[in-house]
């Protein structure tokens, strides 16, 4: 299975995605022109992930900004993950956020209450 790496731009985020490994990473600003369009590899890629998983997947969001239209794609992503823990894989979510941006830690703690999967929030300084 290939992996996903798209660099970052202005306006999209830096994307990790490492089979071998187990990574799942997305950092950086998230508002695309089309966001349903950015996310769709990632979407098919974890829909492949699925069917052979590792036992470990570790998933690092780092937003800076994020648009609602990326908001329903990272959820979509989050559901796809909580598919495979429901199947007894191990899923680590980091979820980190600048010491004054209180609006990322609400996203994050807006998405720990949706997905069944528990989220570790980390405060990085700025």
């Amino acid at each position: 299975m290939e992996s996903i790496k798209i660099d970052g731009s202005p306006k999209t985020p830096e994307v990790n995605f490492d089979y071998q490994t187990g990574l799942i990473e997305i950092k950086g600003r998230s508002i695309p022109e089309n966001s349903i369009e950015f996310y769709k590899p990632m979407i098919d890629w974890l829909e492949e992930y699925t069917n052979s998983p590792q036992d470990k997947t570790t998933v690092q969001i780092q937003l800076e900004y994020f648009n609602t239209s990326s908001s329903k794609c990272i959820l979509d992503v989050f559901k796809k993950l909580e598919g495979i823990s429901k199947n007894g894989k191990e899923i680590e979510i980091n979820w980190y956020y600048e010491e004054d941006d209180e609006d990322m830690l609400e996203a994050g703690e807006d998405y720990q209450s949706i997905i069944r999967i528990p989220f570790k929030m980390i405060e990085i300084e700025e």
